[in-house]
């Protein structure tokens, strides 16, 4: 939900939908308020500008966005701007960085939020500030085509990656810089434990991974999956991935999510400590989480909506589902050593 992001070509080339803004408040009404709604996002944020326009007609309010980053990049400047808030609302705040946000109180408690049925199990154990909005896996993406050319067996687990007949064939993003390369990272925390994670770490070296900074590089120039793609047939990516390399005459796409490498990332939004507009506000989270955004996520931010009644495209049943047992970590467990493992990776 990053995010450096990610995602899929659908994401590659989007833009914000809404106009950059860093000052809240600037154009008040004839009551002294404020018509002006910031929402404080990751900068792969995009939905149908139909359904925005429609918000803002319903409302009267007009949305501006402000995107410092990916999620890392996003708590960062939240917990640093606090005492002067970016912006309103904020989306885009994923699993491996909510507990900071909440422990920091960035986030306004929003009990009454109207959570779809079926979306409890995202909600965050103990808290009331984040709202959970979409969800997916990060996964090792597979180009199924290069291995049938060369007549060799697909991986299928993070232990086969370590393999020397998979030997030069993986990228990875890196955990410091990418929101998927630290999700990457917790999933082989999930699998491997503290006390094994980096020995898995240390083979993958040997066995000739590369990292690169974000998912951009890795996706369209390292990987080999894609058009114009690279030399590793091996790529760290989203389930929902494969979904987007559907060939037009709606063939088999040539990638494949592995679902038994997975980490699933939730996305949240919340009300910002410190705004102005505390109703406002929470109009637009509960906006995020109307029938008609959850809808639109799939096909704007290649997530799953949380809300599980939500019909989903066709190709997605197929080609995009998620993982039955993702690998997770606890919140606390992240929220204590996220920056240790990551300066230890590093």
């Amino acid at each position: 939900m990053t995010h450096i992001v990610h995602r899929t070509a659908a994401l590659a080339g989007a833009v914000g939908l809404l106009t950059a803004c860093s000052v809240v408040g600037q154009s008040p009404d004839d009551d002294g308020g404020s018509t002006e709604l910031t929402l404080v996002t990751h900068d792969s944020f995009t939905l149908d500008e139909e359904l925005l326009a429609a918000f803002e007609d319903e409302h009267g309010y007009e949305l501006t966005q402000v995107a410092p980053g990916d999620a890392g990049s996003l708590v960062n400047q939240l917990v640093l701007t606090k005492d002067s808030p970016l912006g309103d609302v904020v989306y885009g705040i994923d699993n491996s960085f909510a507990s900071r946000a909440v422990d920091e109180g960035v986030i306004e408690p929003y009990p009454d939020a109207p959570v779809p049925e079926g979306a409890e199990d995202y909600a965050i154990a103990g808290s009331e500030a984040l709202v959970p909005v979409d969800v997916g896996d990060v996964c090792i993406n597979v180009d199924r085509q290069w291995y049938a050319e060369r007549d060799l067996a697909e991986p299928t687990s993070l232990e086969d990656l370590t393999r020397p007949e998979y030997a030069d064939q993986l990228v990875v993003t890196n955990p410091a810089t990418s929101s998927p390369g630290l999700s990457f990272l917790l999933a082989t925390v999930g699998a491997f434990g503290q006390d094994g994670w980096q020995d898995y770490w240390r083979a993958l070296a040997d066995n000739g991974v590369t990292v690169v900074d974000g998912w951009s590089d890795a996706y369209y120039v390292d990987f080999t999956g894609t058009e114009d793609g690279g030399t590793r047939p091996l790529v760290v990516s989203y389930a929902s991935s494969p979904a987007a390399e559907v060939p037009e005459d709606g063939g088999e796409p040539r990638t494949r999510a592995l679902l038994d490498t997975c980490f699933r990332q939730i996305e949240y939004a919340g009300v910002l400590a410190g705004t102005e507009q505390p109703e406002a506000a929470r109009e637009l989270v509960d906006f995020l989480l109307s029938a008609e955004v959850q809808a639109d996520i799939p096909t704007s931010m290649y997530m799953y909506p949380v809300d599980p009644s939500v019909s989903l495209p066709e190709e997605w049943a197929q080609h995009a589902p998620l993982s039955e047992q993702p690998h997770t970590v606890d919140p606390a467990e992240i929220s204590e050593h996220r920056e240790e493992w990551v300066r230890t990776w590093t």
